[in-house]
């Protein structure tokens, strides 16, 4: 896969994918990175990126033209298919699904504006579509680009050392994950649930989900309403609700 972004702060997004598993997955090839500064495409000796909002008002807008250069010449680059991708908080909010979709694309470009925003113009002209990571105002968009590629990344085949392993992970089944336990047995008087050393990898499979059905009813009850749940698991999230009754 081929990943494109499009910002003032190149170095910030190479920094951050050096380290981790994505960072592994980088060096060995799983993907590919190219960052664009859109400062390289102004023509004037300030190298100016942004201007005044008309209409009168705080802050700057980044321009049309500098951006519209950076875009191209990084979507240039990239293959037939790859979407280009604005990270801004009027966008459809990036979860688990979106990024099992984009983990199968051959390629994305994410562009990170800053400042107040981007001329809207560009947004039309250029941009497939918008993503947000949250309900909140962040001082630009490298940090939910980052975010975004984090995500889709440990889905790409030979970044995790298991596919298994992004296949048992919070949201992969658009559920919270269950509780994880290691050495000791025994801390400060709290013991890993027998269920887990059993053996029993049926019962252990059971009650991981049962757990995890159950985090997500009292963390995140939307998900529930939106997934659904089979016969199976409206019993087990009954076990779970008696169960917490009774402690």
């Amino acid at each position: 896969m081929r990943i494109a972004v499009v910002t003032l702060f190149p170095q910030l997004i190479r920094d951050a994918l050096k380290v981790g598993v994505v960072g592994r997955a980088l060096e060995r090839g799983v993907f590919a990175l190219e960052c664009v500064d859109p400062r390289d495409h102004t023509m004037d000796v300030h190298r100016t990126v942004d201007d005044r909002p008309y209409g009168g008002g705080p802050g700057m807008v980044m321009k049309i033209e500098p951006l519209r250069s950076a875009v191209r010449r990084a979507a240039a680059a990239l293959p037939a298919g790859s979407r280009r991708v604005y990270m801004g908080a009027a966008g459809r909010q990036f979860d688990q699904s979106l990024a099992r979709e984009m983990s199968s694309k051959p390629g994305v470009l994410l562009v990170a504006g800053r400042y107040e925003g981007v001329d809207e113009r560009f947004i039309d002209s250029e941009i497939d579509e918008q993503w947000s990571i949250g309900d909140y105002v962040l001082s630009g968009g490298e940090l939910p680009a980052l975010v975004a590629i984090d995500a889709i990344v440990r889905l790409l085949p030979g970044t995790l050392g298991s596919m298994e392993s992004a296949q048992q992970e919070s949201f992969s089944d658009d559920l919270l994950d269950w509780p994880h336990y290691t050495r000791p047995p025994v801390v400060d008087g709290r013991a890993v649930p027998g269920v887990l050393a059993s053996g029993d990898h049926r019962a252990i499979h059971r009650w991981r989900l049962q757990q995890a059905l159950g985090r997500t009813w009292m963390r995140r009850p939307e998900l529930l309403e939106r997934r659904g749940m089979s016969e199976e698991e409206r019993e087990l999230l009954e076990e779970f609700k008696i169960e917490r009754t009774r402690q």
